[in-house]
């Protein structure tokens, strides 16, 4: 038994975009449970500028995966995560590396960016040893 053109152009594009819905959704995922990422929002959520800044509650949304400014390789990480609360928007921006693959990601830069240019600095390693860790 033969299926006309129509219904097979039909099934396979819904297919495809099925299939590209759920790569999508699992990308993000990906990003969202990565370390690098949970300890920026760690140090959002902790920043009380950063906090009266945007208002209570903050949502956090996904990241726009044709940004180029994101970028994750096997030792180096930035990310530009979109952030809003009641009283404002941003992105906070992540810099984040590792020294070797399957080592600890140490966060280098976290700073928010709203969406009228202020800037908040959330987090520096200070002075040149990166091991010692300054919380602005």
């Amino acid at each position: 038994m033969s299926v006309p053109l129509g219904k097979q152009v039909f099934f396979t594009g819904m297919a495809a975009s099925g299939g590209c819905a759920l790569l999508y959704y699992l990308i993000q995922k990906t990003f969202s449970r990565a370390s690098y990422y949970q300890l920026a929002l760690e140090h959002l959520h902790s920043h009380p500028e950063a906090l009266e800044a945007l208002g209570t509650p903050l949502n956090v949304h996904y990241l726009r995966l044709t940004d180029k400014y994101n970028f994750v390789d096997i030792a180096d990480a930035k990310l530009k995560i979109p952030v809003s609360g009641p009283k404002s928007e941003g992105y906070l921006y992540v810099t984040s590396s590792r020294d070797a693959p399957f080592k600890r990601w140490n966060l280098q830069e976290v700073f928010l960016e709203l969406k009228d240019g202020q800037q908040i600095p959330l987090f520096k390693p200070s002075g040149e040893n990166s091991n010692e860790l300054k919380k602005e």
